[in-house]
Parts: C-alpha cells; structure tokens; sequence
C-alpha cells in the first residue's frame, strides 16, 4: 500500500486556469518527486479594466512517499 502526501499550491497565469493548474504541477514537481494528482480547491483572477490580468488556483497536490 502506497503512502500519498498532500500540500497546497498557490499558482497563477496570464493565460488560463488551464495554464496555472500546469503552473502548480511544475511548481511543485521541483520540490517533490512522484506527483500523482491535482485537486483544484479554488479559482481566483485578478480584474484590470474590466479585463482578467491573471488567472489563479489554490490547488491539493498529491504525490507518493517513498
């Protein structure tokens, strides 16, 4: 039985929600091995003359202990 570890990520985009749930992954891929799955707790943006500027997720990372 595998042991899984889950944090929370704070990533955002110019692009899309898309592009900063990626951004998370990456994120948390240079910190911890063995990422399994992403659970997207919240989506925010940022507003600019009536215009989105950035696109942010609160996301759960979840990867393997070894």
């Amino acid at each position: 039985m595998a042991m899984l570890k889950v944090i929370e990520v704070l990533a955002e985009s110019d692009e899309s929600w898309e592009q900063a749930a990626r951004q998370a992954v990456a994120d948390a891929s240079r910190s911890v091995r063995n990422v399994k799955s992403i659970y997207i707790k919240n989506f925010e943006a940022t507003v600019d003359q009536n215009k989105i500027q950035r696109y942010r997720v609160n996301a759960k990372i979840s990867f393997v202990l070894e």
